[in-house]
């Protein structure tokens, strides 16, 4: 009888970023409670939860703009984990962009001069590299490029946000996070800035997505966490989350219908 060949188990994939038990405070009170994700490489990586569950504090953990106890590791071009350091500018340096809720647009400045705000780690390149990355943000988002010449107080809310993602993508960053994308805006620009996360992944860019519209959020996600209270209360692949009872009753319900024709 021949010897059953030997098998090996397919290699774990290393994460871009890895956070283990991240806490953060707000004086005596804790925000984010024992909180550990992992976004791998390529994939894209959906938080949800209520209001005041701690998604944007911990998206804000993570950037360094809020102090935090716990490990918060990137992986290096050698694939090896390591901190960023402790201030924002080290998150920046090691390839993550933040795109706040907010979107901190500059108004009185033009599409273009924002843009090209967004390339400022790569200030030492020549104009002609950021005009190249200028050029496939247009590619991404025509629209900006119709109004590349208009203040950014102009724009309408899409437009805002497009701009804001945009912006991000000037950095060329590793990992891009999102704090609500899809807050304010109307149902078919929802629709295209999901179509455009999408579309992101597949240029190569990890997401970490933090959304309140949970059904669209789990149609696009590889990954997705449940936060509640600051804590972890479920995780697992999307597409099981978004089918488990537990996640259409709590986040999904009645809007269900409504928020699968937004991510489609």
């Amino acid at each position: 009888m021949n010897a059953a060949l030997p098998t090996t188990a397919p290699a774990a994939v290393q994460p871009l970023l890895s956070v283990t038990d991240l806490h953060v405070s707000y004086g005596k009170i804790d925000a984010v409670r024992g909180v550990s994700l992992r976004v791998a490489p390529g994939e894209i990586v959906t938080v949800i939860g209520p209001n005041g569950a701690g998604k944007t504090t911990l998206m804000s953990a993570i950037m360094g703009v809020l102090p935090s106890r716990g490990a918060i590791q990137i992986a290096r071009s050698s694939g090896e984990l390591a901190a960023p350091g402790d201030d924002i500018g080290g998150r920046v340096r090691e390839g993550l962009a933040l795109v706040p809720e907010i979107r901190a647009l500059f108004g009185s400045m033009s599409v273009e001069d924002n843009l090209r705000l967004g390339a400022f780690r790569f200030r030492r390149e020549a104009r002609a590299q950021h005009d190249a990355a200028l050029e496939e943000v247009f590619t991404i988002f025509p629209r900006l490029k119709e109004r590349r010449r208009q203040e950014a107080c102009t724009l309408s809310g899409g437009e805002r946000q497009m701009l804001a993602l945009g912006r991000a993508l000037m950095g060329r960053p590793r990992l891009l996070m999102l704090d609500e994308p899809s807050l304010g805006l109307a149902p078919l620009i929802v629709r295209d800035i999901f179509r455009t996360i999408a579309g992101l992944r597949e240029r190569g860019v990890s997401i970490l997505l933090v959304e309140q519209n949970a059904r669209a959020a789990l149609k696009v996600a590889d990954h997705a966490y449940v936060l509640e209270l600051g804590q972890v209360a479920m995780q697992g692949k999307a597409s099981d989350l978004a089918d488990d009872p537990r996640i259409i009753d709590a986040y999904l319900g009645m809007q269900g219908r409504h928020q699968a024709m937004l991510s489609t």
